[in-house]
């Protein structure tokens, strides 16, 4: 299975969370380690996971694909620049282009309590289906993995109410005891869920100056 992870440039990125990693200052510099450190432990899960064979960020940011060429993570450029669909829909094309009989996926890449084995798990049930599959946020609303079979275009519909849009498309919706591959992290609230469950080391390390980072180590 090939995986793709879209990362927004870091000047748009995770706005809601801004201050979250000093302590309520705001600085840019700190701000982006953290959009930098979630996406970092979100592919750690993911090249850690026995199922895919290929992970791929679709990102634009030169910080951060510096930083994820440094854990061996590729990228490509965001392209045409148009927003997250049409992101996904080039990284789908450049996969299908190297292998039409690909399964394809799309995961957030804000999920810093993702095990590997969880990952592996749900894409195992839904490659099991036969068909287009999604995975809700722990909202139940949004979407953070949607999965295409061989031959099957992904048709992402990311976005407010991702989940319905999903469903009608004819998407199945994945059940799963999940936690880490549901929580994706939009918000303050959203990051204490994530630190409930453990994060991963480097949106720890990025959150140890703000004394929000004691949490469970993966």
């Amino acid at each position: 299975m090939d995986l793709l992870v879209p990362v927004k440039p870091l000047a748009r990125a995770k706005t809601r969370l801004r201050g979250m990693a000093d302590g309520g200052v705001g600085a840019p510099e700190a701000h982006a380690r953290l959009v930098v450190a979630l996406a970092r432990d979100t592919l750690a899960a993911v090249t850690g996971a026995a199922v895919v064979r290929k992970a791929l960020a679709v990102c634009s940011d030169e910080v951060v694909r510096s930083a994820l060429a440094a854990d061996g993570v590729a990228a490509i450029p965001d392209e045409p620049a148009a927003g997250l669909n049409p992101a996904l829909r080039y990284g789908e094309a450049v996969l299908r282009g190297a292998d039409p009989s690909a399964t394809v996926g799309a995961l957030q890449a804000d999920l810093p309590a993702l095990r590997p084995e969880e990952l592996d798990c749900a894409v195992r049930t839904g490659l099991a289906t036969g068909g287009r599959v999604f995975c809700t946020d722990r909202t139940g609303t949004g979407t953070t993995l949607l999965l295409a079979p061989p031959w099957q275009p992904l048709e992402p519909c990311f976005g407010p109410s991702s989940a319905a849009a999903h469903r009608a498309t004819g998407a199945r919706e994945l059940t799963g005891c999940w936690p880490g591959l549901r929580c994706d992290v939009d918000t303050a609230a959203d990051l204490a869920v994530a630190r409930e469950l453990g994060l991963g080391r480097f949106t720890r390390a990025a959150l140890q100056r703000s004394g929000f980072g004691d949490s469970t180590l993966r």
